[in-house]
């Protein structure tokens, strides 16, 4: 089989492989949709994981099963499926602590174009079929359906980390396409305000029909000076971050009020410390909480995120602003996350038969 890998840091192309045998808990599919992510860019330009050869990219798909193993039960050939980026082992020790994304290690979870092929090739394997496959909805496009791998379930996770309440002012830096959804699933969790800090017009437009009722350029100032003029000085109860640098948490943690959390999210795929400043966390006694993580994977939240889309309470097309066909179109499509035209949120390619 063929598959669109990274060859090297700063290397790509398309190499031949065997095609991944089943073992018996697990399933090998063939991709129906498939999506490039700004974190394959990190990954590949920048090094972020280290030095990966012959890997093939990808981690955001939907499928149809072609194999399942001896002792898988609720999947078999035919089905078309969900697949999580995040595929744990979920008879891992760490999964049974809670941890899942974490099993067998720090970040061990995250399987595909880290320590094993990806999603970007005409077969690839899924470990723990029953645990990490989803049915995909009768009449649910498997576009938008794409976009629960990672888009959807990785800004939920960022909610989730702020613990953001009803009627709390939010934060969301960074508004690509997991920042929109940490955008989204705020306003599903009950925020009043919700501050969406970025600068490109299409992404402007989608946050604000998300629900985003302010917009923060950085382009036009201070991301801290502008929302604390936008707040009376008073900040904010929760920060989402899904965009930015090492530097980032220093403007996260100066405009949260004392008791306030920070979720992130945000891959970030270079510099060797995260900076915290010191006064403005209460010289460490401010009550000012960090929390970060790699969203959950699996079925069960394949599921649930699912239902968001079928009942309609959530519409992750509106992101999806370029559309491609065929296999081969993964290395244009991946090329646009790597050059983020002013036009682009996210790209999705469906592959023809």
């Amino acid at each position: 089989m063929k598959g669109f890998a990274m060859l090297g840091i700063g290397k790509t192309g398309w190499i031949t492989k065997d095609k991944p045998a089943c073992g018996p808990l697990d399933a090998v599919v063939r991709p129906i949709a498939i999506a490039p992510c700004t974190s394959d860019v990190h990954t590949v330009w920048e090094g972020a994981i280290g030095e990966r050869s012959n890997l093939i990219l990808g981690h955001e798909g939907v499928a149809e099963v072609v194999e399942t193993g001896s002792m898988v039960k609720d999947f078999k050939k035919g089905d078309r499926v969900i697949i999580p980026a995040i595929t744990p082992d979920w008879s891992a020790v760490e999964s049974q602590e809670g941890y899942s994304t974490h099993s067998g290690g720090l970040l061990n979870g995250w399987k595909f174009s880290n320590s094993k092929d990806g999603v970007f090739g005409e077969f690839f394997h899924v470990n723990d079929a029953d645990g990490n496959l989803a049915i995909l909805p009768k009449g649910l496009d498997p576009c938008s359906a794409t976009m629960l791998s990672d888009m959807v379930p990785t800004g939920v996770h960022g909610a989730e980390l702020a613990d953001v309440q009803f009627g709390d002012d939010v934060a969301v830096i960074g508004i690509g396409p997991v920042g929109l959804m940490a955008v989204a699933a705020a306003v599903l969790r009950g925020a009043a305000r919700v501050f969406a800090v970025g600068s490109r017009a299409v992404c402007v437009d989608v946050a604000k029909k998300y629900g985003a009722t302010d917009i923060v350029n950085y382009r036009d100032g201070g991301i801290v000076e502008q929302i604390m003029e936008m707040t009376g000085k008073k900040g904010v109860d929760r920060v989402i971050i899904a965009g930015g640098d090492v530097n980032t948490m220093i403007e996260a943690i100066t405009i949260l009020k004392p008791g306030g959390r920070v979720g992130n999210v945000n891959y970030l795929g270079a510099g060797d410390h995260v900076l915290i400043p010191r006064l403005e966390w209460g010289c460490g006694m401010s009550h000012k909480q960090i929390h970060c993580g790699l969203m959950p994977g699996g079925r069960r939240r394949m599921e649930k995120l699912a239902a968001l889309l079928v009942t309609k309470r959530l519409d992750p097309s509106l992101m999806l602003t370029h559309r491609f066909h065929g296999l081969e179109a993964v290395e244009p499509a991946l090329m646009l996350m790597k050059d983020k035209p002013r036009d682009l949120i996210k790209p999705v390619v469906l592959v023809d038969k």
